[in-house]
């Protein structure tokens, strides 16, 4: 076999990677992942750096890829809520990380204390995954420092997620742009929307949101999560958006501590949807300084406004073995549906206690837990 050593053939073979039919394909820098893509159905990533406004796109990969960050991912500043610095899409793909691997997202660049909620553009999703189907699998990931929203997972069918750390503590603490707030904000871990048969699953989260946030689909299950320093394990918000309809999710077997709320269920006033078969099972709260468990039906841009809507219907909901301990400055239970949307809500097995503000629950007629 003759092997090209002339300069023009060795720059071919930097631009393109090193890629043999043996082996992975592995681009250590930039300019050689596209190419990568185009040619292997293993690629390594290797202390890659992708320079401002450039993401790491992954969508265009052959089916049955596999993928795996190596060393350390590194990304320039980009001043764009709209930018999305990885996507991912395919079919049957495998996204893993090597021992020691670390993607860091820069977030100390944007943090301001306010997330998304200002008019300062930061990246909203960190890594966009959509239509992710045929067995594709997302595992042995550590990532870091995300600026907002990490993981948005949309139109996936038949994933599993498993085996992550997710390490946004850095954001808990006051920077100089973000006064006397946490500087991380809107830092959801999971927020997922119109999948099927998906599973995320043994994985840890330490955040200022939402651990997990599940706006629309169809059987989902989270199993094993341990969520740290955000808002808990969601239920929405639901209402107003492309598809409003939630169905077969469960969430068991997990450890929230030092978070806003435990188990909650959310949804926006003056809008319509649909709610069923949601299962909180075997989870354990600890230190929980607003809701231990919270379903409310009066979601206003974001926030409550203390009068709920009965457009979207909530039913079937099983909060069992739920246990654990709120701060003295929680509710342990809340509950305000809206007239006639709430059926079918169960306790069992629920214990919460340590929250001095008094429990209310409109639903069902026999109230919140004793």
């Amino acid at each position: 076999m003759h092997r090209d050593f002339s300069i023009p053939g060795l720059l071919a073979l930097t631009l393109a990677g090193v890629c043999t039919a043996q082996t992975a394909c592995t681009a250590s820098v930039y300019s050689q992942i596209a190419p990568c893509v185009a040619s292997s159905t293993a690629i390594v990533l290797n202390n890659i750096y992708a320079p401002s406004g450039s993401s790491i796109d992954l969508t265009k990969v052959k089916a049955g890829t596999k993928i795996t960050f190596a060393g350390k991912t590194t990304f320039g500043f980009t001043n764009d809520s709209s930018f999305d610095p990885i996507k991912l899409s395919g079919s049957g793909i495998h996204v893993t990380g090597a021992p020691g691997a670390v993607i860091d997202g820069n977030g100390q660049a944007y943090w301001n204390g306010y997330g998304s909620n200002d008019d300062v553009p930061k990246p909203n999703h960190f890594i966009a995954a959509s239509k992710l189907v045929g067995g594709s699998v997302i595992e042995n990931l550590y990532i870091q420092n995300w600026p907002v929203h990490l993981f948005t997972i949309t139109g996936a069918v038949g994933l599993t997620v498993q085996n992550l750390i997710l390490n946004n503590t850095a954001g808990d603490v006051p920077n100089a742009a973000s006064g006397t707030l946490p500087a991380a904000h809107n830092s959801d871990g999971f927020d997922l929307s119109s999948s099927v048969d998906t599973i995320i699953r043994n994985s840890s989260v330490y955040n200022q949101d939402d651990c997990v946030a599940v706006t629309s689909g169809n059987n989902i299950t989270i199993d094993g999560l341990y969520c740290s320093g955000g808002h808990g394990l969601s239920i929405g918000s639901v209402g107003g958006k492309s598809n409003n309809n939630v169905t077969n999710i469960t969430f068991k077997n997990s450890q929230i501590v030092n978070s806003s709320n435990g188990a909650r269920i959310k949804s926006n006033e003056g809008t319509t949807g649909f709610i069923s078969n949601i299962t909180y099972s075997n989870i354990k709260l600890t230190n929980i300084d607003t809701y231990g468990i919270d379903v409310q039906q009066d979601y206003l841009n974001g926030g409550p406004t203390g009068n709920p809507t009965n457009g979207v219907l909530i039913q079937n909901i099983l909060f069992q073995n739920v246990t654990g301990t709120a701060a003295a400055s929680a509710r342990n239970y809340y509950v305000l549906c809206g007239s006639g949307s709430c059926n079918n809500i169960t306790f069992s097995g629920v214990k919460i206690t340590g929250g001095a503000v008094a429990s209310t629950c409109n639903y069902p007629s026999t109230g919140c837990p004793k």
